[in-house]
């Protein structure tokens, strides 16, 4: 049996050192093109693969990303925010076009996931999606700060842990769609979903809205209620809009699940959408183009949310310096708001 060529069969026929090999497969540009191109030749004609386990020995790196999906409250068994499963596509071809694998793990957030990965050397660094009540998350965050963890967060900034953040500008979006509806004459508002510090993206867009309405002298009629983003809560929320008499013209959603929930209830209580009440959610998951109406709804750029939070965090475990950034919103306008 033919055994498997190595760095030093290379180095022979190449007729330089075993170190220059090394250099030259890895392309650095301490080795001329001529060289380069000559080594990679002989590699390729002796079907030579680098030993990825070695090299990361000596490296003292794993060359592998730990994606950290937390479970989220859906209607089926998934327990997967249908959001992060769109945004999981790009960070899978981020980490292929950096020559990283990536490891993705479901997580419950009793689990000691602050402590496991990089320590164990199972990753270089740590990528987290979801995270419930941001007030309990906030500990853990915190330790993997202290212990050197090199990490990154899809979320809103949060001013006592710079730098970890990549996320969406949701007071833009939460007040750009609720400008767009003052703007089709609607007079009275609600807003479905949580609005303090364990929901900060939530907050973020509540905030938004409300700023808007205030901004029109609109805030007054504003009704907001609490919901966690699931369907279920969103057909709970209308129910008590109902059994109050407070249905508004306009339902500012915190999500898309949330708002499908709303377009639930409303159809059960014959509440025709948009002629009766406008409804708009946030998040653009795929499915919210197929409700009926057509669920209008402020889109993240889930392609540019993953390739950053893959940057961010190789830069991260080069020791480079990063930062937190905010990707603009955009209203995605359809059926549900009456004006597509």
């Amino acid at each position: 049996m033919k055994e498997k060529a190595t760095s030093f069969d290379i180095a022979h026929l190449a007729g330089v050192s075993q170190s220059t090999v090394s250099r030259a497969l890895n392309n650095s540009p301490l080795v001329n093109q001529e060289t380069r191109d000559r080594v990679q030749r002989i590699a390729r004609e002796l079907n030579y693969k680098v030993d990825k386990n070695a090299s990361n020995l000596r490296k003292q790196k794993s060359s592998t990303i730990a994606l950290l999906l937390f479970e989220d409250p859906t209607s089926d068994d998934s327990m997967i925010n249908p959001f992060f499963l769109a945004m999981l596509g790009s960070i899978t071809r981020a980490c292929a076009h950096a020559n990283y694998d990536l490891l993705v793990s479901f997580q419950n957030l009793e689990d000691d996931w602050h402590a496991e990965y990089e320590d164990s050397n199972k990753a270089d660094g740590i990528i987290l999606l979801g995270y419930g009540d941001y007030t309990d998350y906030q500990t853990k965050v915190a330790q993997l700060e202290s212990q050197g963890t090199h990490f990154v967060r899809w979320g809103a900034p949060d001013a006592a842990h710079p730098g970890v953040s990549i996320g969406c500008d949701n007071y833009q979006g939460g007040h750009s769609i609720t400008e767009h509806l003052v703007a089709l004459g609607k007079s009275s508002f609600a807003f479905i979903g949580d609005n303090g510090a364990h929901a900060p993206e939530f907050k973020a867009r509540f905030d938004g809205y409300y700023d808007a309405l205030k901004k029109h002298n609109l805030h007054e009629t504003s009704v907001q209620h609490n919901a966690i983003s699931t369907e279920d809560a969103g057909s709970q929320a209308v129910r008590a809009l109902l059994e109050k008499n407070q249905l508004p013209q306009a339902i500012v959603c915190a999500s898309d699940l949330i708002a499908m929930g709303v377009l639930r209830a409303l159809r059960q209580a014959q509440i025709s959408v948009p002629d009766d009440v406008a409804v708009v959610g946030y998040d653009n998951i795929a499915v919210s183009a197929y409700t009926t109406p057509s669920l209008t709804t402020v889109q993240q750029n889930t392609k540019l949310a993953g390739e950053l939070l893959v940057s961010t965090l190789l830069k991260a475990i080069n020791n480079e310096e990063v930062e937190d950034f905010l990707m603009p919103a955009d209203i995605i306008v359809r059926q549900s708001c009456g004006s597509e």
